[in-house]
């Protein structure tokens, strides 16, 4: 039998495959319209385990574990689709309109002259700016009504993202509104007179560190974590010892410091994301990329059965990041963007979905990158 044949054989296969789907999947509304009817749950645990466990019985030797994988997921697309049912009339996540041309009061991590204040003169170019050393006051800044708005680094296009911010959107129960990119131009800085070999120590943001860490282990160069790049600097300008910075050219001018090395990052083009938070959830009417965060139970292809989800909604997936919960036995929240707006339904629906059946889930936000 020649390969021309064999794959005509997989076609019709493929076709009688796809009838059967169809066929399944028609059962499976019937069963949701019984369920609505009954006032039932669409998800039955001990339903699925049953199929399962008769599945890999009378799967053949060596597909056991393939069979498993080829039901679950039909399973899986069939209380998607259950699911679309039973919220057909879900309205919308409710989201006021985001004005950033008003004045408002932002709280920024750092000093003049970092990047976080470059952001927020991206995205509040009225805002009025205070200063925090510490990201969880500018949390609790935003929580406590002090400020209407808060700006946090989240990514770096070098390094990765920022476990700190993470670890606080788990903490408050914040939404993002809106975000942008800062191009990041480090350059190591000191007082003027100072000789790189002289340095001691050289300041920044671990960011910022694990960026320029080439340029820094080329030179044999000490590296010690602060709270950000504008406030390194200024320890620096404060100090009478050879210590130097990472920080931007604005900011190193800013502080009356000497560039001592330009364009010291690993890579040429080197981007942060910086995101702004709110107490409430606030959305541009053109908002196109939703965050949300989750936990998933301890079960074999949890993760992949989770994003079956968007596939089945047609939602196409930009970020996924997993972060550690403290003073957890290796306990993960996981972080997602993916694109589309609250106000279509099949966004409503897939929300309204993942928070009915997982622990934990928490919508961030509904918003669009500023250029």
């Amino acid at each position: 039998m020649d390969l021309t044949s064999l794959r005509q054989q997989i076609n019709e296969t493929d076709k009688q495959i796809a009838e059967l789907f169809e066929k399944r999947m028609a059962l499976c509304m019937d069963v949701a319209e019984y369920k609505l009817a009954n006032n039932l749950e669409v998800f039955q645990s001990s339903r699925e385990k049953e199929i399962i466990k008769r599945v890999r019985s009378e799967a053949p030797k060596g597909l056991e574990n393939s069979s498993e994988v080829l039901f679950t997921t039909l399973m899986d697309i069939s209380k998607s689709l259950q699911y679309q049912r039973f919220f057909a009339d879900r309205d919308n996540i409710s989201c006021k309109v985001l004005d950033l041309s008003v004045p408002a009061k932002v709280s920024v991590p750092g000093t003049a002259g970092s990047y976080s204040e470059e952001a927020a003169d991206k995205l509040l170019p009225n805002g009025e700016k205070t200063f925090f050393a510490d990201f969880e006051d500018v949390f609790k800044s935003v929580m406590d009504g002090s400020a209407d708005f808060g700006i946090l680094p989240i990514q770096n296009s070098t390094a990765g993202s920022v476990s700190r911010t993470y670890e606080l959107m788990k903490k408050y129960d914040l939404k993002i509104c809106a975000s942008t990119k800062v191009r990041i131009d480090h350059c190591l800085a000191a007082k003027s007179g100072t000789k790189i070999e002289d340095i001691t120590i050289v300041y920044s943001h671990t960011q910022a560190l694990m960026q320029c860490s080439e340029f820094l282990g080329a030179h044999h160069l000490k590296s010690h974590e602060h709270f950000n790049t504008a406030l390194a600097a200024d320890k620096v300008r404060e100090s009478d010892e050879p210590i130097a910075a990472v920080c931007s050219r604005r900011c190193a001018k800013d502080m009356g410091l000497e560039i001592l090395a330009e364009n010291i990052a690993n890579a040429n083009d080197n981007y942060t994301r910086f995101i702004l938070i709110s107490k409430e959830a606030l959305c541009p009417d053109d908002a196109n990329t939703i965050s949300v965060s989750l936990t998933l139970p301890h079960t074999r292809s949890a993760l992949y059965r989770m994003l079956t989800k968007f596939s089945v909604a047609g939602l196409n997936l930009t970020m996924i990041e997993s972060k550690p919960i403290a003073n957890s036995d290796f306990d993960v929240v996981f972080y997602l963007d993916f694109e589309g707006s609250i106000k279509t339904p099949e966004v409503a629906k897939l929300l309204a979905e993942l928070e009915s059946e997982l622990a934990y889930f928490r919508f961030l936000g509904n918003y669009k990158e500023i250029v």
